[in-house]
């Protein structure tokens, strides 16, 4: 079935402001909202209809693709309407609530299954832990089933009372008008009883925090900010539903020597003039075994030299990186006076000339006196 104009579902001009579209897509809502039309198959498609229109002509960005491309031009963005009235009160419950003072559609979504709440646990590991993975025991405060009450909120042997007010219904129906609106009770909030004699242990919420140990497996190759996903190790659900998921996040310490870079290697290995100049073989540490690095005469400063494969495993199982050795020639300080001839005649030989830092009179002041 072709999809209707969605400004002609609204019954709004295309250049009609936001506030005229919220306001017209309140009142088709309220028209063939499913608690006044039970049972109507054709009040719960309008019904539908119009959220599905109002969630892209209340969105700039989706209304303006609709605007220049219509329905085609929605298929991209991943948006494919709704699933049924859970995912609209969800989305639009505050449109009810604002207009009605109350929470319009609110004992669908309290009576509903819902899934736990996924749960964070960042984890902090040295350098070379992330390289090669390792097996950790962290613990994980989470919400569990009160075993007290077994998540009946009550104290044993007793039972939560109907409520007065909605009967047991969690609803509580106004008349505005010729409308007939059920609300969230206020006395119950929608539960349809009240805990008189609370447990003492969850204090009458039906759950406690407790401690969990879990072993956890850190795979080779994690870098700083990598997230694992534990399926089912977050809060539990509520009414059935299934739990939620803990994710860790990671937080890899800086090493003295090493630098991550994807799954390269960087180091920075210091030699001396005379090293860069003639050549040199130096022992240089990988995250392995120590590595002959061969320094060929005539090295930089900056140049890169890089050893196959010393690098990271990859997370995914690919090939290893390789470890990338930047060269840092290290000028020398403090010469002794053999030093400095010997760089002097050097200089002079290849056609440089350097220029001996001339003594102040205080200087020669000074020498005169020690050598007297």
């Amino acid at each position: 079935m072709e999809k209707r104009d969605y400004y002609e579902v609204l019954g709004v001009l295309r250049n009609s402001s936001l506030q005229e579209i919220k306001s017209s897509y309140r009142k088709i809502a309220i028209k063939f909202h499913p608690d006044r039309n039970p049972d109507s198959k054709d009040a719960e498609d309008k019904f539908k209809e119009a959220a599905e229109a109002y969630s892209v002509l209340s969105d700039p960005e989706k209304r303006e693709l609709y605007d220049q491309y219509g329905h085609q031009g929605l298929s991209g963005t991943g948006f494919h309407g709704f699933s049924g009235f859970e995912d609209i009160f969800s989305s639009f419950g505050d449109i009810f609530s604002d207009f009605f003072g109350g929470a319009f559609g609110s004992s669908r979504r309290r009576s509903a299954v819902q899934r736990g709440a996924d749960l964070r646990f960042d984890l902090e590991i040295e350098f070379m832990e992330a390289v090669f993975g390792l097996e950790k025991e962290i613990q994980v405060d989470r919400h569990e089933t009160c075993e007290e009450c077994n998540g009946s909120r009550t104290r044993t042997g007793k039972s939560p009372e109907t409520c007065s007010l909605c009967h047991g219904r969690g609803q509580v129906v106004h008349s505005q008008g010729f409308f007939t609106v059920s609300t969230t009770c206020s006395q119950c909030k929608g539960e349809g009883t009240i805990i008189t004699d609370p447990c003492k242990k969850c204090r009458g919420v039906g759950r406690v925090v407790k401690t969990r140990k879990l072993q956890i497996k850190i795979p080779a190759g994690v870098d700083n900010g990598s997230r694992l996903r534990l399926s089912g190790e977050g809060e539990e659900g509520q009414s059935g539903g299934y739990p939620g998921d803990l994710y860790i996040f990671i937080h890899v310490k800086d090493h003295d020597f090493f630098v991550r870079d994807g799954d390269n290697i960087l180091c920075e290995l210091p030699i001396s003039f005379p090293q860069a100049a003639l050549g040199t073989e130096i022992e240089i540490p990988t995250i392995n075994d120590p590595h002959k690095l061969t320094i060929p005469k005539g090295t930089q400063h900056g140049q890169i030299f890089k050893i196959r494969g010393a690098g990271v495993q990859n997370l995914r199982g690919y090939n290893r990186g390789d470890q990338i050795v930047h060269i840092k020639v290290v000028t020398p300080t403090n010469l002794n006076p053999r030093q400095q001839e010997l760089l002097r005649e050097f200089a002079s030989l290849g056609g440089n000339t350097v220029t001996e830092k001339k003594k102040n009179i205080f200087e020669k002041f000074k020498e005169q006196i020690i050598n007297s």
